[in-house]
């Protein structure tokens, strides 16, 4: 078959046929097409470095990610996302993670969950599981409040941000993504995935003074993408059943997917065999098509109102 296109793609069957990568000048940043030189003249790339984030609990390490597009214009600013880590901290998939949101042209902090007692990633081991585990009941269920707070702050005082504020997160990161998003009135949007803790009121050291997620589903002013795996053996299923439920008795804003796939889907380390990278790419297309509209363009619900049914 003859592909007549950089740009063609053939499907014959499962199998994908694509075109042999256009030669590069290096020297010029171009690609050679047919003769003619294309110049490259604008691009998103991302920069990233580390930051301290002041916390009532002290310096909150984060990594951020920041698009920069290359324009003579310096005053593009963009929306801001929280993004939480798995008990392992901000780990290799978790930056893979930032990188891609930063590139879809969102400002995005990952801060250390347990920045109180651990600094950075933790790695992938049973011990750095037992740790993390042991960390998330913990900390003090309040604390991961203040964070989140202290995060938006810091995002919305951030020049390359402005001012509209999203959530997203994995596993453990996936029920605090929803917690901060009802601990700070300001988050648009939240995208939880495969969100433990929630169902079980696991997360936090007990505190009858703080009432835990699953009970306090009134106070999300904007909107939430819960994504799960109807494999995934640390939620139940039954218990999303109750988690969906709370939803709908807080009549509360919010979108609802279950996929035919396990715990993890979208850590793509494949180090228990979990990755799911068509299912993956279904997840992000949700994500982005709530983030575009509540933190790109704002066209629902800008003014943070609850939108209730009749």
């Amino acid at each position: 078959m003859t592909l007549n296109s950089p740009s063609s793609l053939s499907r014959l069957g499962s199998r994908r046929v694509l075109p042999a990568r256009m030669p590069r000048d290096q020297n010029t940043n171009t690609f050679r097409t047919l003769g003619r030189g294309v110049p490259r003249t604008k691009a998103m790339l991302i920069r990233e470095r580390e930051v301290n984030v002041k916390t009532p609990t002290g310096d909150m390490r984060s990594t951020l990610f920041v698009p920069k597009i290359t324009t003579d214009d310096q005053n593009i600013t963009f929306p801001g996302v929280i993004l939480y880590s798995e008990i392992y901290q901000v780990t290799g998939p978790v930056e893979r993670l930032g990188r891609r949101l930063a590139g879809e042209g969102y400002v995005v902090l990952a801060p250390d969950v347990y920045h109180e007692y651990e600094t950075g990633s933790m790695g992938y081991s049973d011990e750095a599981g037992e740790r993390g585990n042991s960390l998330k009941t913990e900390k003090p269920l309040a604390s991961y409040d203040s964070d989140a707070v202290a995060a938006a702050a810091w995002l919305k005082d951030a020049p390359e941000c402005n001012g509209r504020l999203g959530t997203f997160g994995v596993c453990l990161g996936g029920g605090i993504a929803l917690r901060a998003a009802l601990a700070v009135p300001e988050v648009r949007a939240a995208a939880c995935f495969f969100a433990t803790d929630i169902h079980n009121r696991g997360l936090g050291a007990p505190d009858p003074s703080v009432p835990h997620s699953i009970d306090s589903l009134d106070n999300l002013n904007g909107e939430a993408l819960m994504v799960w795996g109807n494999q995934d053996t640390h939620i139940p299923y039954d218990d999303l059943t109750t988690i969906r439920n709370a939803f709908r008795a807080a009549n509360a804003n919010f979108q609802w997917l279950e996929f035919n796939a396990a715990h993890a889907f979208m850590r793509d380390n494949g180090g228990k065999g979990r990755y799911d990278p068509a299912i993956s790419h279904l997840a992000w297309e949700a994500a982005f098509e709530l983030f575009q509209r509540r933190l790109t363009f704002g066209l629902v619900d800008d003014g943070l109102t609850r939108i209730r049914a009749d």
